[in-house]
């Protein structure tokens, strides 16, 4: 059976005060969040409500409701198909697309198969030296695991993040608060964050064939223009029914 969540209450039925907001609202503010961290960039379009109700795991109902609250505020338009789009300040779609995060993301669009989540945690020790970090100090990492439907070409990937990345990345510095382990975070636009912060991104992936198995690893280091970690991630690839692709966009002299 399908799940209904009533609108605003009126004002002759008011809600208690210190009554927790409908599950709608609790929807848009987790939306616009995703939003302002560049999920997905001003202008274009969302997903539909199908796709945002596997999403946010809630009913269609509830996400046509949560998206009214937007349209509402000014932060999403409706083409005359219908579709919603973003209307946030911040540079149009179409400019120059960045690398996706994490290393091993298969599309610039999370779909289904696809879980990503973030947890304050305390880092492999491997992350924790190449990050400079003290050991068993926590810090935010997040985790990606993507899969076919037939359950073949799996990847899993572990991202930890400086304490360096956490202070100079606003969008990043958010998520600790968020970092339960069971929320969705798809943090893929994490490397234009840094970007935006001033910082210059500098790359080094070693990938290496696992002994006896069908698997590579690539472990990726990146740090900016100081030289300082900015994270670590690490995946897992299964190979006997998939191929890992590297996609880069240099940009033209002059």
């Amino acid at each position: 059976m399908a799940r209904t969540t009533p609108h605003d209450p009126s004002p002759a039925d008011p809600a208690p005060a210190d009554a927790p907001p409908p599950l709608y609202r609790r929807v848009a503010d987790q939306l616009l969040g995703e939003l302002r961290d560049g999920t997905v960039p001003p202008g274009e379009r969302l997903p539909g409500e199908r796709r945002l109700a596997e999403h946010f795991g809630v009913s269609r109902e509830t996400v046509r409701q949560a998206l009214d609250v937007l349209r509402r505020d000014g932060l999403l338009t409706t083409d005359r198909r219908g579709s919603s789009h973003v209307a946030l300040p911040g540079p149009p779609a179409g400019s120059a697309a960045p690398l996706v995060f994490p290393v091993g993301a298969r599309a610039a669009e999370p779909r289904t198969g696809d879980r990503a989540t973030v947890v304050w945690g305390t880092p492999p020790p491997e992350h924790a030296a190449a990050l400079g970090l003290v050991p068993g100090r926590p810090t935010l990492m997040h985790h990606y695991t993507s899969a076919t439907a037939a359950g073949n070409g799996r990847r899993t990937a572990v991202t930890s993040f400086s304490a360096v990345a956490l202070a100079e990345v606003e969008e990043l510095a958010r998520y600790r608060d968020r970092a339960d382990g069971i929320a969705c975070a798809q943090l893929r636009r994490a490397y234009d964050w840094m970007r935006r912060a001033g910082l210059t991104l500098h790359h080094r992936d070693t990938i290496t064939l696992q002994p006896d198995t069908a698997s590579v690893r690539v472990v990726r280091r990146v740090h900016d223009q100081y030289a300082r970690p900015l994270e670590i991630t690490d995946l897992l690839v299964d190979t006997r029914q998939d191929a890992l692709v590297y996609e880069f966009t240099l940009p033209a002299a002059g």
